[in-house]
């Protein structure tokens, strides 16, 4: 078994207790709360996912600012917020000053503020970050947000949900445990709605990205193209990418990263190829099963037995996987809301700021994430060559097109 994926399996199950505390009954007994400061965009990326009310609902932590530099979004976030006016600012950068908060939400979907905010929070006095996806816009502004946590030591945890459901250890102990005999490949779809193609690819796709190297190991290269109805795209297709992505073209997409552990991870997206009942989800594919994952919903994995490529006479069927294990029910309650309201998340933030340790999701996870993103624009603009990760070039490859 290869070394590197050694070590993240030793490390995410020795971090299952800890990271699940809600499982064991364990609540954090502190003389104060984790002060919390939130920053949000009305207009630009909002306030994420939930990312600014979750506080509200763990007894660990208490709102003590908020900012927004758009008035009317700053008063409505305030109001659901429950905070005195003078928990409110304008500038981000003054709210941290004022209020020195423990932790920061880099609540705004778009990424291209993403970079300025972590790295300010990284140099306050914070001692964690939970920040929404997609982590940032390139290599080189994940490179510097990863140095800032470093010499800060500043705890980030990036908000890919499902990377904290309590089923992983699970699944990933079946297949250690030969559950689905030899993992061949791990093959990923993205919601393919209207953003179908590379939007997809970073909005959603990354999602995925992060469970596929959690299964497969870090990635070591990449090959892609990128497709506008069928064509490969050129450099007139270029378009100012939505959510502050930067550069963008095409409506399909299709990619293959090597991994260290020879498990090669695939990725599909076609512009309006998928539907509520069946996007948005990986499949790791062994020679004797299959576990399906559809991201976002409970329970979040099935397994069907038997070889995939092999026909059968007999009726085979898909077998929820809980965290209990197959076909057994769930035992931890009201999960939709732990993983999917990121509460999950923010214990294991909490935690590994008690105990000194990374997160589950953490700025060198993001920078991986952003690494197989970057690599599908760099194959396409290098005609669909084989390149190697880590990447030389630390930019998006469409904006030196």
């Amino acid at each position: 078994m290869n070394m590197q994926i050694s070590r993240r399996k030793l490390i995410h199950s020795a971090a299952a207790a800890s990271t699940f505390p809600f499982l064991s009954g364990i609540t954090r007994a502190a003389e104060e709360p984790f002060r919390v400061a939130v920053i949000g965009h009305t207009g630009r990326g909002n306030f994420g996912h939930g990312l600014d009310t979750l506080w509200r609902s763990l007894p660990e932590t208490a709102i003590v600012g908020v900012s927004d530099p758009d008035g009317k979004g700053r008063e409505k976030a305030r109001k659901q917020l429950q905070l005195a006016p003078e928990g409110t600012f304008s500038d981000y950068r003054k709210m941290l000053e004022s209020v020195q908060p423990d932790l920061v939400a880099v609540a705004p979907r778009h990424a291209d503020q993403h970079y300025d905010m972590a790295v300010a929070a990284a140099n306050s006095s914070a001692r964690g970050i939970y920040i929404e996806k997609p982590f940032c816009r390139d290599l080189a502004e994940a490179d510097r947000i990863v140095s800032a946590c470093k010499e800060t030591n500043t705890k980030l945890a990036i908000a890919h949900r499902n990377r904290f459901h309590p089923v992983l250890p699970v699944m990933q102990k079946l297949i250690d445990d030969g559950g689905i005999g030899q993992l061949l490949e791990v093959r990923l779809r993205g919601k393919e709605d209207q953003r179908g193609g590379l939007l997809d690819l970073w909005v959603l796709g990354s999602h995925l990205l992060n469970l596929a190297y959690y299964f497969a190991g870090d990635p070591t290269a990449c090959t892609a193209g990128v497709f506008q109805d069928g064509r490969p795209v050129t450099k007139e297709d270029l378009i100012a990418g939505s959510e502050g992505l930067g550069p963008l073209a095409g409506n399909e997409v299709h990619a293959r990263w090597e991994t260290q552990s020879g498990v090669p991870v695939f990725f599909d997206s076609l512009q309006n190829a998928g539907s509520r009942e069946a996007g948005f989800g990986l499949q790791l594919v062994g020679t004797e099963g299959i576990i399906d994952m559809r991201a976002d919903r409970e329970p979040l994995a099935h397994i069907l037995a038997g070889n995939p490529q092999l026909p059968s006479d007999k009726a085979r069927e898909w077998v929820p996987v809980t965290s209990a294990g197959i076909g057994k029910p769930e035992p931890v309650k009201d999960i939709t809301r732990l993983v999917g309201g990121h509460i999950a998340a923010a214990q294991d933030l909490m935690a590994a700021i008690e105990e000194g340790r990374t997160t589950l999701c953490n700025e060198e996870d993001g920078r991986t994430i952003t690494e197989m993103i970057l690599g599908v624009f760099a194959s396409h603009q290098a005609g669909g060559k084989r390149v190697e990760i880590p990447l030389e070039n630390r930019t998006n490859a469409f904006a030196d097109w």
